[in-house]
């Protein structure tokens, strides 16, 4: 069984005035506060949620 791709990524803005959808969004990924980073399994899901908030996000490595 291959290991399982994984992606980190890290929140660089703070959720206050944004809209509630992204702010689940964020809570979604695990993610509530800056700098904290949550290491996720790399799916389309996830991909579509990363690009929903990515002006509050950033990736960090692709494994």
């Amino acid at each position: 069984m291959a290991a399982k791709k994984t992606i980190t990524v890290e929140q660089t803005g703070s959720p206050l005035r944004r809209p509630a959808d992204q702010r689940a969004t964020l809570v979604g990924l695990g993610l509530n506060k800056v700098s904290r980073r949550s290491t996720l399994e790399n799916t389309p899901a996830v991909r579509g949620m990363i690009r929903k908030v990515q002006h509050l996000v950033r990736v960090v490595e692709e494994a």
